[in-house]
């Protein structure tokens, strides 16, 4: 090179400006050419080179990228990749102390002894290598730089406690991906970047760090080769790393090429350990925060004058040592131990038998191992690729486009997508040499093609993986204070900031489940700041909502369409229920406040509603003495009362007083007193409801289905149930206590003392078998007993009657009334009981011979308890069927008039006549009372 060219050592820590220093000094030459140490970092100077002058002047040269415009001036390269011989006016080497690397330390060495510009050179670097170039490069001049920032140590802190915009340096790939996890988990995800990515990759994921989108930075070394990234803090995972053969601690100088990452410009920066990195002695962190470093003697250096008269002659070249005390063989690399292996293979040693075949050969050798699978299988690869070439002097479209279809495929999980991204890179490579093959401009832009669309796949499970967008966006928004915008669409999906985060249902948020621990908190959070103007929004729509668009459970609950809002607690009064809210604290008071003023007023009239007639009885001032204390007692039984509970009151009420009460629909059975507008389905409901809150059950049992006469009596249900469901037990199933009213008021013109059988009409009422019919005469008390007789066929019912037992109880239609139960009653059941009960009969029973009568079960009921006046019978619990009777020698019903006296029978008194008392209309015996003084 011209003596005249100026040749200039720029050492420093790192944070002086070296890199934007060079690029300064080339752009002042009409020619230049910059070697950097990465791929990546090549890429990041070509493009501010070309935002400087334009794409037209720039050109980018690496292993597995080449853009060489025709009006080329300055050059980006890597440093294996720099061109020789250009007689540019400008020359620079970056983090010239690479020349120390075990792999590529040979290469820097080569640059810095034999690379030079025309006009000016440039080494850029730490100042460890001023004594190695001063010794090997005599004319050079120094220009020292001091850091613009300072860097100090912070001691060791745990991932979790990791402040923003840090960076957690990994040296492996399963380390670096392990801490990714965690971050996403903690603090909702992290950008990952490692050299072995592509720069469309990389570029994609520091983005997500440079954009805010991320706090934190999972990488490997390769961030300390001068990536330019906003960091604050720099955590070492680890003080060792594997350099190729070995595991070995990393000296000072290396952590510190990595901890100056942190502060850029004029900005502080901190750096120190986490995870199982221990911390760093007193010594190693004041050398790191000072830039003292002991300095570099002895440089890797390999023979850069290959003989290539054959393959034993380029060995020996590549293995000679160096004859300077300042530089060290280096040891083999790739390249030369793929040579060693390939010089062993017959058919390659036939090929290789001229210089030019042998210098084809070194340059198959050179292409690096991108994929590192093992050397065996990389050399096995290259003698296919020298086949080709020496053979073709190109390699063959068809290959070539096999190799690639097959790794053009964009599924598969991270290691699947990095390794195909690995495989391309050889084949860009390939792809990238001049001659290899004969469509150079298609095979370049189709390896690329499928390197950039691998390296969009890579980084999208890279974010997917380890970047909770959701929590990172929100904990970003709220760190800026800034307002965050949520939308809750028809279904209640709640999103922030367009990432969905859970569903507002009602008034309380549930967040994501999928989010857990740290992540689960800081989205809740963010979530509840942002729907607080959700809440109000909603809170206005519900209290304008009409009362159709709410509804109350079977266990009290309070229902805004799918969503509880609340639920009904006790009240001072069974009919003034209360309610509690279910609102988050988030939402406010106000909110609050207005579900609840809403809910009240919708119970309110809803009790209103259906239990109107029994409110109008309560405020009847109309009312007095015992009438008003038998209204109280109606009210507090929520309008059904067992009559044997009351019946010392009822026998005291005059007849006023039950005009007066009957005024209000009230009814006075023989078994119950009850109103029957309140035992359709939609006060049933509520019924048992009120009743539940103000027993203070802690489960509410159901109504039963409504429509139905009998059901099956409730096992384990609370005491009283069966009177709150419209109901009485009897026997094993219950009756419809308005239908019980009809049973009753048929029984009392039967002759209960010398007995009587079921009639058709008792059968139709209830839908019940005649064994079912006896057990629920059993449960009311009488005897029922079982015989057989003679069956005696009689002509079929005309019109069959519907199931009585499946007849609907609507609110428009009283439970009460007469004729719509019998129009409805089953048609089994008439036309059993018009046949003498002859289907009913459930037992068994033998087949007739043909000779013989058919015979029919029969049951016999008389009653089974004592009389007592005006009272009607109480149940008896436990009362056991008759034993069966035999067949009446007159094949006759017992006969009897109504229960009275024996025919004919008369008597006489001396005491003068009492004036008779009025008869009670209610009273069971009235009927018969009235027809003996009549008869009388």
């Amino acid at each position: 090179m011209s003596g005249s060219s100026r040749i200039v050592a720029v050492l420093g820590p790192t944070n002086t400006g070296k890199t934007h220093y060079a690029i300064e000094r080339m752009l002042g030459h009409r020619t230049g050419v910059i070697g950097l140490p990465l791929r990546l970092l090549a890429r990041e100077v070509y493009d501010k080179i070309v935002a400087i002058r334009g794409p037209s002047v720039v050109a980018l040269v690496t292993g597995e990228e080449r853009i060489v415009p025709p009006r080329t001036q300055y050059w980006v390269c890597t440093v294996e990749a720099m061109p020789e011989g250009m007689g540019a006016d400008f020359v620079a080497i970056d983090e010239i102390q690479l020349c120390t690397d075990p792999e590529r330390g040979h290469v820097f060495t080569d640059r810095l002894l034999r690379s030079r510009g025309t006009s000016e050179t440039l080494f850029l670097g730490s100042d460890t290598m001023r004594g190695p170039i001063s010794a090997l490069v005599p004319e050079a001049q120094f220009v020292r730089r001091e850091r613009m920032s300072q860097l100090v140590y912070a001691g060791s802190k745990k991932i979790s406690r990791m402040p923003p915009r840090s960076a957690i340096v990994g040296f492996s790939v399963d380390n670096v991906y392990a801490i990714a996890e965690l971050l996403r988990r903690q603090k909702g995800g992290a950008a990952v970047v490692m050299g072995a990515l592509s720069p469309r990759t990389r570029n994609a994921q520091v983005d997500l760090y440079q954009n805010g989108e991320v706090d934190y930075l999972v990488a490997t070394d390769a961030i300390g080769m001068g990536l330019n990234l906003d960091v604050n803090h720099v955590a070492f995972s680890s003080l060792t790393k594997f350099d190729g053969r070995r595991m070995r601690p990393l000296a000072p100088n290396e952590l510190a090429q990595i901890a100056g990452r942190a502060g850029r410009g004029m900005s502080d920066g901190t750096f120190g350990v986490t995870g199982e990195a221990p911390p760093l002695d007193e010594g190693t962190a004041q050398a790191i925060m000072d830039s003292r470093f002991t300095p570099m003697k002895k440089l890797n250096w390999r023979n850069a004058a290959l003989r290539f008269g054959s393959i034993e002659a380029l060995i020996d070249s590549l293995e000679i040592s160096p004859d300077n005390e300042n530089l060290l063989k280096a040891r083999p690399a790739d390249d030369l131990n793929v040579l060693k292996s390939l010089s062993q293979v017959t058919e390659v040693m036939a090929r290789a038998s001229d210089p030019q075949s042998v210098r084809l050969l070194w340059d198959v050798c050179r292409i690096p191992d991108f994929r590192g699978i093992s050397h065996s299988e990389h050399a096995s690869l290259l003698e296919v690729i020298y086949g080709h070439l020496h053979e073709r002097q190109s390699i063959p479209d068809d290959f070539m486009a096999r190799q690639i279809r097959r790794i053009d495929r964009t599924d598969g999980d991270i290691d699947a997508l990095s390794k195909r991204l690995a495989y391309i890179r050889t084949w860009t490579y390939v792809a990238q040499r001049n001659g290899w093959v004969r469509d150079e401009s298609h095979w370049r832009e189709e390896t690329r093609t499928v390197e950039d669309r691998l390296s969009d796949a890579l980084h999208d499970r890279l974010t997917q993986r380890f970047v909770d967008r959701r929590t990172s966006v929100l904990l970003r928004r709220l760190k800026q204070k800034e307002a965050l915008l949520a939308e809750v669409n028809d279904k209640g999906e709640v999103t922030v900031e367009g990432e969905f985060v859970g569903r507002l249902e009602g008034f309380r948020f549930s967040p994501d489940k999928a989010a857990q621990g740290t992540e689960a908190k800081a989205l809740k959070s963010a979530s509840l700041q942002a729907l607080a103007p959700q809440f109000h929004l909603r809170a206005d729509r519900f209290y304008n909502a009409p009362d159709t668009e709410i509804d109350f459970t079977e266990q009290g609950g309070l229902m805004w369409g799918e969503y509880a809002v609340g639920k009904l607690v006790a009240g001072a009064e069974p009919l003034k229920p209360m309610v509690e809210v279910f609102v988050d604290e988030a939402a406010g008071p106000d909110v609050e406040q207005k579900v609840q003023r809403r809910l009240q007023h919708f119970i309110d009239r809803k009790v209103a509603a259906l239990f109107e007639p029994l409110l109008n009885l309560s405020r009847d001032e109309e009312l007095s003495g015992l009438a008003k204390g038998f209204a109280f007692r109606m009210v507090e039984a929520l309008g059904i009362l067992p009559r044997a509970q009351v019946a010392h009151d009822v026998k005291d009420l005059d007849q006023d007083a039950r005009g007066a009460l009957r005024k209000h629909g009230i009814r006075f059975g023989q078994f119950t007193i009850f109103m029957p507008l309140l035992l359709k389905p939609a006060p049933t409901r509520l019924r048992l409801v009120l009743w539940a809150l103000a027993g203070g059950l802690q489960e509410f049992p159901e109504a039963p289905p409504p429509g139905l006469v009998t059901v099956p009596v409730a096992k384990d249900a609370p005491r009283g149930y069966d009177t709150m469901c419209g109901y009485r037990d009897a026997g094993e199933r219950s009756i419809r206590i308005d239908m019980l009213e009809r049973l009753a008021d048929m029984l009392r013109s039967e002759d209960s003392r010398g007995g009587f059988e079921a009639k058709p009409d008792m059968l139709s009422i209830t839908g019940m078998t005649l064994e079912q019919f006896a057990d629920l005469m059993q449960g009311l008390g009488y005897k029922a007993e079982r015989g057989e007789r003679e069956k005696v066929k009689a002509a079929p019912a005309e019109q069959p009657a519907a199931e009585a037992s499946e007849q609907p109880v609507t609110e428009e239609t009283p439970a009460d009334a007469g004729a719509t139960d019998e129009a409805a009653a089953p048609a089994e059941a008439a036309a059993e009981a018009t046949e003498s009960t002859e289907a009913a009969a459930e037992a068994p029973v033998a087949e007739p011979a043909s000779d013989e009568p058919e015979v029919e079960v029969f049951y016999t009921f008389t009653w089974g308890r004592q009389r007592q006046q005006n009272r009607g019978p109480r149940r008896e619990q436990g009362q056991g069927k008759g034993k069966p009777r035999g067949k009446p020698q007159d094949n006759r019903r017992p006969q009897g008039k109504k229960g009275g006296k024996p025919q004919g029978a008369k008597s006489f008194s001396a005491r003068p006549p009492k004036k008779e008392k009025a008869i009670d209309p209610d009273n069971p015996f009235a009927a018969a009372l009235m027809g003996l003084k009549d008869s009388n």
